[in-house]
């Protein structure tokens, strides 16, 4: 794991400890799971987005005509 130095003004590290558990790896761990859902909500707005400028499309939807037949 790579490690990552930040630096937070005075109010934000007391707004963090006092959210975050208590102790270094707890607040570690807060802000690692806070910076993957930011990046799990800007990928699900990326992906809103393409769909928004390319929707699938309602004819197709659920048109198995051309599916492979199953082979086990």
């Amino acid at each position: 794991m790579k490690a990552l130095l930040i630096q937070l003004d005075e109010p934000t590290l007391t707004a963090l400890n006092r959210v975050a558990a208590p102790g270094k790896r707890q607040r570690s761990e807060f802000v690692r799971q806070a910076i993957r859902k930011a990046i799990r909500q800007a990928e699900y707005r990326a992906m809103r987005e393409a769909y928004r400028k390319q929707p699938d499309s309602a004819l197709d939807g659920d048109d198995w005509s051309t599916a492979e037949a199953y082979k086990p």
